[in-house]
């Protein structure tokens, strides 16, 4: 029994040794596993630093290649755009296959018969070695106190606007056959009109000189309003003519009109448009000029049409209600005696009676003050077209 006993005891201390010896060893497993595992204070150290050189390196790439790119792209537009500047000619540029630019230059410098002058420039009249009977407009000259970048870019500018009115096509347009530029001036090269212009055609008629029936006065609004239509709605982009008046409307033979000097007036910082009398009141109360303002000197240009007077004229300061040509037209509309203000002249059929009472009113809406209130050329064309069949 006692021998049993020992023999259980012995047995007991041999499980209880084993046990132990087991749970020691998995513990010296687990540490080994965990320090193999786990790098040293200064490993972690060398592996932190390399791999945030490595993210540096990255960043700093991609930076360096994103601004290496901007620089090249910035390098390249700067080519292109150079390449691309209009260059600044001298001498003849010609557009028409009628005419040779050394018969142009010669045409210059001979003795030119002066038609007339308006603030930017004057017309002469000149015949080319060929015959062809030409009509000059020559600029005023540059500023010469301006500096030269500003100079220089004051003439591309110019010679843009004449290439692309060079372009235009329209029967109701004044064609630019050529221009010349010399050191300080444009001379722009047209086809002569020998009719003249609708100021000289009015200025006659008010002298008793010549007659002009209200069929004819309606053919001319009606190019005009034409030619605008297409300026503002044809061309791309769009042209404005700035300076809308009976001098820069030319007429030919059968009394059709041609606009002349379209967009010109906003190249000529010296030109003076206040006193003429066919500027938009936008104009200059804010400096802002639209097609719509284009369509108020419309407005008067039909108004002289119907009334037969300079909207310069004294009468308007005096008359009832007056002040303007539009101020007049509206008050003597509101009245209800839009017929004293039509031209004595061309009263006759009834029929044409009412049609000019008719064109007074389509006359009193382009001079409204709010271009807003004012009907494009556009919805001017049918408006006047249907006056009268064309």
């Amino acid at each position: 029994m006692e021998k049993t006993s020992r023999e259980a005891i012995s047995l007991l201390f041999l499980l209880i040794f084993i046990h132990f010896y087991n749970v020691k060893c998995q513990e010296n497993i687990i540490n080994r596993v965990s320090t193999d595992s786990s790098p040293s204070p200064s490993r972690e150290a060398e592996f932190k630093s390399g791999l945030k050189k490595i993210i540096l390196s990255i960043v700093f790439g991609v930076l360096t290649g994103l601004l290496s790119a901007a620089l090249c792209a910035g390098i390249v537009h700067c080519v292109v755009r150079y390449m691309n500047r209009t260059p600044i000619l001298k001498g003849p540029v010609v557009f028409s296959p009628k005419i040779a630019p050394k018969t142009v230059q010669s045409a210059l410098d001979s003795e030119n018969q002066l038609l007339g002058s308006s603030p930017n420039g004057k017309y002469y009249k000149t015949a080319l070695d060929n015959g062809l009977i030409i009509a000059v407009k020559r600029l005023e000259p540059f500023e010469t106190g301006s500096p030269e970048t500003q100079s220089k870019s004051v003439k591309r500018r110019i010679q843009q606007e004449l290439e692309m009115l060079a372009n235009l096509r329209h029967r109701n347009l004044m064609s630019l056959r050529a221009y010349v530029r010399d050191s300080d001036r444009f001379s722009l090269v047209y086809d002569y009109v020998p009719t003249g212009s609708l100021e000289d055609a009015m200025n006659r008629v008010r002298e008793n000189q010549l007659q002009l029936s209200w069929e004819v006065r309606l053919r001319i609004a009606v190019g005009v309003i034409k030619g605008l239509q297409y300026l503002h709605f044809s061309c791309v982009p769009r042209i404005l003519h700035y300076n809308l008046k009976p001098t820069n409307v030319m007429l030919d033979a059968e009394f059709e009109p041609r606009l002349a000097d379209c967009g010109l007036a906003k190249l000529m910082p010296n030109l003076d448009r206040a006193a003429s009398g066919y500027s938009a009141p936008e104009c200059f109360q804010n400096c802002r000029y639209t097609e719509k303002s284009d369509v108020f000197s419309f407005g008067v240009i039909l108004g002289v049409l119907l009334t037969g007077r300079d909207p310069m004229d004294p009468f308007f300061s005096e008359a009832a209600g007056g002040g303007s040509l539009g101020r007049w037209l509206r008050h003597l509309q509101q009245a209800g005696e839009a017929r004293e203000a039509l031209d004595k002249s061309i009263l006759g059929e009834e029929v044409e009676e009412d049609e000019m009472l008719m064109a007074v009113r389509i006359a009193v809406v382009c001079l409204s003050d709010l271009p807003a209130d004012r009907p494009s050329s556009d919805e001017l064309v049918p408006m006047l077209t249907q006056l009268h069949s064309f």
